[in-house]
C-alpha cells in the first residue's frame, strides 16, 4: 500500500525545533503579566508557514505516488517482455542457484556490469545431478533437497553452500550462484531456486544505508540560528537588568506616580517578566520564515532542473530529474567527482576504426580530406555484412576484393580464425557472442570485409573466405591471460599445411618477431595512429612443420593434464611456440565514449573539481578510458599503485626536510615500500573471524597489552589511511582499479573524513549504489541495466555530458541565490528587530513595541517575502553560456565566499546599522521638526508609521540593489511589495475596519493623518537615502578598484556572448614511447574460454551445410551489438 510519508508536516525533523520555539512563544504570549503582543502577531506566520510546508509535502507524496506505481507498471511490463524474447537476456532480481538451463551441461553465461563494471562474459554452470534430474517441470516439482549456505553477506567474490540431496551431499560455490544484478545472455530457459533476496542479496548488502543528506549551508544556517538565538536570550537579559535598575531608581511611586498600576511587585520579579516580555517581542531575530522559505526556493530549483530541456537525452527520452528538493545549493560546492567506468564514461561499444598493413594505413584521417571518403563504404556485396558496420576508406574493399595484396586477405582471415568468439544464428542473421567487446569489434570487421566466421565445434572452425566456406582444424587454442597479453590458435588448413596466428599488445609481440621482419619498424611508427587513443593489437603468423609441431603438442598434452601448476605449466609451453613471428599488421579499435565526455572532464577540470575514476575493471582498461577521455594527458607523471610507496616518501622528504636546520641529502632514490599491500589493508572489508575455542580468562596485564595493540593498529591505519587521501589529493585525478562496490563507497568516505570536501558520486549500475548513498550528492545515470543506481541517486539524467551544466550552471546558480538570500533574510531581520532594542531605552525598558501589532504579523509574511524569494529563484550574475564558457566561476562556491560566518556578522552588523538609522533619524526629526498646526509631532503612533514606512521601502529597495538579473517578475515584486504595505496600512488603519473589532484595530486615522504632513514624507526619504547611499558608494568603489572574475564579465557580457567558443584542447602530436601505447587487450577478459570452446561442452546444435560437420556454438558478447 502507498501512503502519504508525511501527513503531519509539524512532525518533520527539519522544523521540529522551530516549530517547537514558536509553540513555546505561544504559550508565553498567553501569559498576560508576560506579552505585550497579542496572540495572532505569532500565530497568523506560523500558521501561513506550516500551511505552505503541508502544501509542498502533500505535492512530493503525491508526485512520488504516481512515480512509484509507474515503476512498479513499467518493471513488470518490462520483465514480461524479456520472458518472451527468443533469446533471453534476462536481468536477475535475486541471488539464484542454478538448476538446469536449455544448453548442454546447463552452461550459462552472465554478464557482471551491474555488479563489477566488466563488460565480459562469466560462463556459470549447474552441478551434474540437478542438470540431469531437473531440465523440465516434473524433474523441477520432485526436488527435494536441502540447501545450506552462509548468512547474508557482501562478497560478490565467494559463496559457501552445500546441497543434501538423496542421500549425498554437494558442495556448492560461486560458479553455482547467478547475482543479483547479473545479466543471462545466452540460454532460452533456465531453472533455478532462490538463496537470497532482497536486502539479502550480495548486491544489495554492498548498497550500504541510506543516509539523510544535508547541505553544508544548512548545517551552518543552523549554526547562525542558534547564535542568533543566543543574542536573543542576552539582549533580552540586558533589557531585563535595565528594566530591574529603572524601576528602583525611577519607576518608583514617588518618583513617576502616574505609572503605577496598583501592584507591588518587587524590580527583580518585573524584570524577571520583562525579559520574557522581550523574547516575545525580538522573536522575529530568529526567523520564523526561514526554513519554509529556503525549503521552497530549493524545490523551485529542483524544478528547474526537471524543466532543463538542454539536459534531455531525446534518445532514451530521458529528461533530467532531480530527485530530491534539499540538496540544490550544494551542487555548487562540489570539489571531487568520483565516476564509475562502465556504461558511465563509456557507452560500452567497441568499434573497429583503423588498420595498418603491409606499410600502409587505412581509414587514416588524412584521407578524410577528399570527400569520396566522407561516405561509408557500401558492404552490400558482402552477404554476411551486418549493415551497421561503419567504414570510410573505399580502397581496403576494394583491394581485398581485387587479391592484389595477399597481406591483406591473410590479415583479415586472421581476425576470422583467431578469436573465442561464438556464433548463432537468429532470423537468418549470425549473431556474434564474445568475451569481450574487442573480440566482438574484431570479429565483426572481419565479416564485413569478407572473412566472415560461421561456426565451430570442438576441434573445427568455419569461415568464408570472400564467399568460399573453409573448415580448418584446430590443433590448439593458447589462451589469453592478463600476463600474456596475447592469444595464439594452431590451425590446419584444408591443404594440410599447419600454421600458428598471434594477436597480442605490442609490448609483448614485438619481443617474440622473427630477427628478419621487414615490417617491423613501420609498423611500430603507425601503431600510434596520430595519437589518438585507440586500442591497438599487433597482429602475427608462422608456419610450424609436421615434425615440430609433434614435438610440441607432447609438451602441451603433458602440460594439458598437470595437477600442479598447470596454468603455469601451459604458459612455459606456450612461449616455446610463440617465438620467431612474422608481422603482418596491426588494427585500431576505438572505445566509444558518450558524447562529450572528453569536453566535459576537461571543463570541469578547470573549475578546480577534481575526478577520480573508481572501476572494477583491470588497470589498463581503467588507463585506457583515462586517456580517452582527457582525464590523463600525456604532460602528466603517472604513479602506478606499486610505485606510490616510494613517491610518497621522496615527497614527504622534500616537503619537510627544508624545514630543519641540518637538513641531511636527499636520497637520489629512495627505497620503495610496499605500498600495495597498504592499500588493501586501507580499504579493507573483511573482518577477522573470531576464533571459538575455548580459551581461559585473560590477566589484567594482557588485556591491556591486547587493548594498546588495538589502539596502535587503529592508530596505524588511520594514520596510513590520512597519507593514502594527502597524497592521492595533491594529484590531478586519480584512478582506483579492481574496487568492489562497497571500496568504492569507502575512497568516497575517506576523503569526506580527511578533506571535509564536498564530494558527488555518479554512476548507473547497481555496483554504484554504495558510493551514490555515501557521497554528498548522488548522481545516477539511466544506464542500459537496471535502474538502482537511478532509484539510489540525488539527481538523475541519461548522459555524463549534462554533469557539467548541473553543477556549473544550476549548482552555481542555486548556491549564489540561496546565500544572497541567507544574507539578506538576516539582515531584513535584524534591520527590523532591532528598532525594538533601540525604543526600548525610551520606555523603560518595559517590552513595548515601535510598530502597531498587524505591521509585526505581515513584515515577514507578506511585505519583505516576496521579492526576496524570487532573487533566490530567478537571479543570475551571469547567463548559463558564461558560466559554462568560464569555469573559474564555479570556484566561489568551493571556497564558501558567499555565506560563511564573516558573511553573516556583516549581514547582522549592516542590519544593526540600519536600525540604528531607521529609529534614530526619524526620532531626531521628530525632535526638531513642527507640524503645518505649529505643535511638534510627538504621538507614538505617527512615529511607528514613519519608522515602518522608511523600513518597507529601505529593505525593498535594498534587494532591488542586490538583483542582478531582473524580470518583470522582480520588479513589480519590488515595488508591488511597497504599494501593497501602503495599501494595506491604509486599509487597518481606517475607521470601518476599527469599528468591526475595535481591540484588534487600534491605529484608526494614523496613516491618512501622519502621511498628510509633507515633513514625514520627508523624512522617510531621507531615512531611506541614508541607508543605501553608503551601499551605493562602497559598491560602486570596489567594482571600479578591485572587480571580481564576475563583475569582470558582467562588464563584458555583449563582448563575449558574440565571441565564438574557444576551440577544445585537441591531444599533441606528442609521439608516445611503445610501453605507453594502450592495448586492445586491456579490457577485460576472463581466462578459461579457450578451455571451455575445445571442450565441446558449450556445442549447441549441429550446421548440416558447413565442412566437416562444424557445428555452432553460443557464447554471449558483452555489448555485442557494439561489434
Amino acid at each position: 500500500l502507498l501512503k502519504l510519508k508525511k501527513p503531519l508536516c509539524i512532525l518533520s525533523p527539519r522544523f521540529q525545533a522551530a516549530n517547537a520555539y514558536f509553540l513555546v512563544l505561544l504559550i508565553l504570549q498567553i501569559i498576560p503579566q508576560i506579552t505585550t503582543l497579542p496572540w495572532y502577531t505569532t500565530l497568523v506566520p506560523l500558521v501561513v508557514v506550516l500551511g505552505i510546508t503541508a502544501i509542498k509535502d502533500l505535492v512530493d507524496d503525491i508526485v512520488r505516488i504516481l512515480s512509484l506505481s509507474f515503476s512498479y507498471t513499467l518493471s513488470t511490463t518490462e520483465f514480461c517482455q524479456k520472458q518472451k524474447s527468443p533469446l533471453l537476456h534476462c536481468f536477475l532480481l535475486a541471488d539464484l542457484l542454478l538448476l538446469s538451463s536449455s544448453e548442454p551441461n546447463s552452461l550459462c553465461y552472465v554478464e557482471t556490469a551491474e555488479l563489477d563494471g566488466e563488460t565480459n562474459l562469466k560462463f556459470k554452470m549447474s552441478l551434474e545431478v540437478t542438470d540431469q534430474l531437473m531440465k523440465d517441470e516434473k524433474g523441477l516439482k520432485s526436488f527435494d533437497g536441502m540447501i545450506e549456505c552462509e548468512e547474508p553477506n557482501n562478497r560478490l567474490d565467494k559463496f559457501v553452500g552445500t546441497l543434501s540431496w538423496r542421500d549425498q551431499k554437494y558442495p556448492l560455490s560461486l560458479d553455482h550462484i547467478l547475482l543479483r544484478g547479473c545479466t543471462v545472455r545466452n540460454t532460452n530457459i533456465s531453472h533455478g531456486i532462490l538463496i537470497y533476496a532482497g536486502k539479502d542479496t550480495k548486491i544489495m548488502r554492498n548498497g550500504g544505508k541510506t543516509q539523510f543528506k544535508r547541505t553544508k549551508i544548512d548545517q551552518l544556517m543552523n549554526y547562525m540560528v542558534y547564535t542568533i538565538f543566543l543574542c536573543l536570550i542576552l539582549l533580552s537579559a540586558g533589557l531585563a537588568i535595565g528594566h530591574t535598575f529603572w524601576e528602583s531608581q525611577i519607576g518608583n511611586i514617588t518618583r513617576s506616580w502616574y505609572l503605577d498600576d496598583g501592584k507591588t511587585d518587587s524590580p527583580s520579579y518585573r524584570g524577571f517578566l520583562i525579559f520574557w516580555g522581550y523574547i516575545i517581542v525580538m522573536n522575529t531575530m530568529v526567523p520564523i520564515s526561514l526554513y519554509v522559505s529556503v525549503e521552497v526556493i530549493r524545490l523551485g530549483q529542483s524544478y528547474f532542473i526537471n524543466w532543463d530541456l538542454q539536459m534531455y537525452y531525446a534518445e532514451k527520452d530521458t529528461p533530467a530529474k532531480a530527485r530530491t528538493t534539499t540538496l540544490t545549493e550544494q551542487l555548487g560546492q562540489i570539489k571531487y567527482i568520483f565516476s564509475d567506468k562502465t556504461g558511465t564514461l563509456t557507452q560500452n561499444i567497441m568499434a573497429f576504426k583503423k588498420c595498418y598493413v603491409n606499410g600502409r594505413a587505412y581509414d587514416d584521417d588524412r584521407n578524410l580530406s577528399n570527400l569520396v571518403f566522407l561516405q561509408l563504404v557500401d558492404f552490400s556485396w558482402n552477404s554476411y555484412s551486418d549493415g551497421k558496420f561503419q567504414f570510410y576508406d573505399h580502397y581496403l574493399p576494394t583491394l581485398i576484393r581485387s587479391g592484389k595484396d595477399p597481406s591483406v586477405q591473410e590479415f583479415f582471415k586472421l581476425l576470422g580464425l583467431c578469436h573465442t568468439v561464438m556464433v548463432e544464428e537468429n532470423k537468418g542473421e549470425l549473431v556474434y557472442q564474445a568475451a569481450s567487446p574487442d573480440e566482438g569489434a574484431l570479429v565483426t570487421a572481419a565479416r564485413n570485409f569478407g572473412f566472415a566466421f560461421l561456426s565451430r565445434t570442438q576441434n573445427t572452425i568455419t569461415i568464408s573466405e570472400l564467399g568460399t566456406k573453409r573448415t580448418y582444424q584446430v590443433l590448439a587454442m593458447l589462451d589469453f591471460n592478463s600476463d600474456r597479453k596475447r592469444m595464439s590458435v594452431i590451425l590446419r588448413d584444408p591443404d594440410g599445411n599447419i600454421k600458428l596466428y598471434c594477436k597480442g599488445a605490442d609490448t609483448v609481440i614485438y619481443e617474440r618477431l622473427h630477427p628478419n621482419n621487414p615490417k617491423r619498424d613501420c609498423t611500430e611508427e603507425a601503431l600510434d595512429f596520430a595519437t589518438q587513443t585507440l586500442r591497438t593489437l599487433c597482429l602475427t603468423y608462422k608456419d610450424i612443420s609436421e615434425a615440430e609441431y609433434s614435438i610440441w603438442n607432447k609438451k602441451y598434452a603433458a602440460a594439458s593434464v598437470s595437477t600442479n601448476n598447470r596454468e603455469k605449466a601451459l604458459d612455459e609451453v606456450y612461449e616455446e611456440i610463440e617465438t620467431n613471428l612474422y608481422l603482418i599488421g596491426a588494427t585500431a579499435i576505438e572505445d566509444k565514449l558518450q558524447d562529450g565526455v572528453p569536453e566535459t572532464i576537461e571543463t570541469l577540470a578547470k573549475g578546480q573539481i577534481k575526478i577520480w575514476m573508481l572501476t572494477g575493471d583491470k588497470k589498463e582498461t581503467a588507463e585506457n578510458i583515462g586517456y580517452s577521455c582527457r582525464l590523463l594527458t600525456e604532460e602528466m607523471t603517472i604513479h602506478y599503485g606499486e610505485e606510490i610507496g616510494a613517491f610518497f616518501i621522496q615527497l614527504n622528504l622534500h616537503l619537510f626536510l627544508p624545514l630543519l636546520p641540518h637538513p641531511p641529502p636527499l636520497p637520489p632514490h629512495p627505497a620503495p615500500t610496499n605500498f600495495a599491500l597498504k592499500q588493501n589493508e586501507i580499504l579493507r572489508e573483511k573482518k577477522r573471524r573470531k576464533k571459538k575455542w575455548f580459551r581461559l580468562p585473560k590477566t589484567e596485564d594482557e588485556k591491556r597489552l591486547h587493548q594498546e595493540r588495538e589502539q596502535q593498529e587503529e592508530a596505524s591505519k588511520d594514520r596510513r589511511q590520512q597519507d593514502f587521501v594527502e597524497l592521492a589529493c595533491q594529484c590531478s585525478t586519480v584512478i582506483c582499479c579492481r574496487v568492489t562496490p562497497k571500496q568504492k563507497a569507502m575512497v568516497v568516505s575517506l576523503v569526506k573524513k580527511y578533506k571535509k570536501a564536498i564530494t558527488l558520486a555518479i554512476g548507473d549500475g547497481a555496483n554504484d549504489v554504495n558510493m551514490i548513498k555515501t557521497a554528498h550528492i548522488g548522481v545516477g545515470i539511466s544506464g542500459q541495466e537496471g535502474m538502482q543506481a537511478v532509484m539510489s541517486s540525488d539527481y538523475s539524467f541519461g548522459q555524463f555530458r549534462f554533469l557539467q551544466r548541473l553543477l556549473l550552471v544550476h549548482g552555481r546558480w542555486s548556491y549564489i541565490r540561496m546565500c544572497k538570500f541567507l544574507r539578506y533574510f538576516f539582515f531584513k531581520n535584524f534591520s527590523f528587530t532591532l528598532v525594538h532594542f533601540w525604543y526600548s531605552f525610551h520606555t523603560g525598558y518595559s517590552a513595548q513595541t515601535a510598530y502597531e501589532d498587524w505591521f509585526i504579523t505581515l513584515y515577514n509574511v507578506l511585505y519583505t517575502s516576496l521579492p526576496v524569494l524570487l532573487v533566490g529563484l530567478l537571479d543570475q550574475d551571469v547567463s548559463d553560456k558564461l558560466s559554462l564558457r568560464f569555469p573559474k566561476l564555479y570556484n566561489t562556491g568551493q571556497m564558501d565566499s558567499l555565506f560563511n560566518y564573516t558573511k553573516f556578522f556583516i549581514s547582522l552588523l549592516h542590519g544593526i546599522l540600519i536600525s540604528l538609522v531607521i529609529f534614530f533619524v526619524p526620532y531626531g526629526a521628530f525632535l526638531q521638526t513642527m507640524g503645518q498646526d505649529g505643535e511638534a509631532p510627538t504621538d507614538y503612533q505617527s512615529f511607528a508609521v514613519t519608522t515602518a514606512s522608511a523600513l518597507i521601502i529601505a529593505v525593498n529597495l535594498q534587494i532591488a540593489l542586490d538583483t542582478s538579473y531582473w524580470t518583470f517578475v522582480n520588479a513589480f515584486s519590488v515595488f508591488g511589495s511597497i504599494v501593497i504595505y501602503f495599501a494595506i496600512m491604509f486599509d487597518l488603519h481606517s475607521a470601518g475596519i476599527h469599528i468591526l473589532f475595535p481591540s484588534s484595530f487600534t491605529f484608526t486615522g494614523a496613516a491618512p493623518n501622519a502621511l498628510r504632513q509633507p515633513y514625514l514624507w520627508l523624512t522617510i526619504i531621507l531615512t531611506v537615502g541614508i541607508c543605501l547611499f553608503p551601499v551605493l558608494a562602497i559598491r560602486f568603489f570596489l567594482r571600479i578598484t578591485r572587480p571580481s572574475i564576475t563583475e569582470q564579465i558582467q562588464m563584458n557580457r555583449k563582448k563575449y556572448e558574440s565571441e565564438p567558443l574557444p576551440p577544445t584542447r585537441q591531444p599533441s602530436g606528442f609521439q608516445r614511447n611503445v610501453s605507453t601505447r594502450r592495448s586492445a587487450y586491456a579490457f577485460s577478459h576472463q581466462r578459461g574460454f579457450a578451455d571451455l570452446i575445445s571442450s565441446g561442452r558449450s556445442i549447441r546444435r549441429k550446421d548440416p551445410n558447413s565442412h566437416a560437420g562444424a557445428s555452432r556454438s553460443t557464447q554471449n558478447n558483452a555489448g555485442g551489438d557494439a561489434s
